[in-house]
């Protein structure tokens, strides 16, 4: 930065040996350099914010850059995706006038005790397409004619 040689450095140490004098030379001499060592810690530090800032403003400019392209290439993609799933949306939604409605999926019967030996003999190979048929008695009831309700029916 400033072009000082030996030359130079000896010419001004001799200046203050013969200023200061012997005594006081050595504490100038510490004061003058941390002076000098806070000078360069400030121009260091200032040199490197100054370096942060600029690389910190260059990536903001590359990321509008790639943030401009990429955004536009996001809406083109979503806009392909929504046109596609338009014209796949009527395997999706029922149609709007009504007609033709979906049967209800079918749903699994539970066998009541009593329907369990019903239904071994009903799934012979001779009927095995006919489901057994439910009972209107609700759970817990015994049919007509079973043997553990008889007791109240002999008193």
């Amino acid at each position: 930065m400033f072009d000082i040689g030996f030359l130079e450095l000896l010419i001004c140490g001799v200046i203050a040996l013969l200023v200061l004098g012997p005594e006081r030379l050595p504490t100038a001499a510490r004061a003058a350099g941390r002076w000098i060592g806070g000078a360069r810690r400030m121009v260091s530090q200032f040199t490197s914010e100054l370096d942060r800032q600029l690389k910190a403003e260059e990536l903001r400019e590359e990321l509008r850059k790639a943030g401009d392209v990429g955004l536009e290439d996001v809406q083109g993609t979503v806009r392909d995706a929504l046109e596609e799933a338009k014209r796949y949306e009527h395997m999706i939604q029922p149609p709007k006038d009504g007609g033709g409605s979906r049967p209800a999926p079918a749903t699994r019967r539970v066998a009541s005790p009593t329907q369990d030996s019903a239904s071994s003999a009903a799934s012979e190979p001779s009927s095995p397409a006919t489901p057994p048929e439910p009972t209107s008695e609700p759970e817990g009831s015994e049919p007509p004619g079973s043997t553990a309700g008889s007791s109240e029916n002999r008193s």
